[in-house]
């Protein structure tokens, strides 16, 4: 996966994730929203500025107290339990 950020503050940071959809996108936004600390996490795949079809820029806000990269670093963990709990849910149910 191959990230670019595009800008970042103590509490806000917008970056660019590389070849993802929509798919991984919303889990990921799901996990952010709630995640401690985040105020705002969305996600746009045609920004105006871009002229057109871009790979998905996240942005996420934080309160004042939550550093954007920690948090950012805190939802992905969230994604990682989240498949964790669906693989075992999966497999006992087989």
């Amino acid at each position: 996966m191959e990230l670019r950020v595009i800008e970042k503050e103590p509490t806000m940071i917008s970056i660019e994730i590389a070849g993802e959809s929509h798919t991984f996108m919303n889990v990921l936004k799901g996990a952010l929203l709630e995640t401690e600390g985040i105020t705002a996490a969305t996600y746009d795949v045609n920004p105006e500025q871009s002229g057109g079809q871009t790979d998905p820029v996240l942005t996420i806000k934080t309160d004042e107290a939550t550093d954007a990269l920690d948090a950012l670093e805190a939802g992905t963990e969230r994604v990682i339990e989240k498949s964790n709990d669906f693989t075992d849910a999966f497999e006992a149910a087989a």
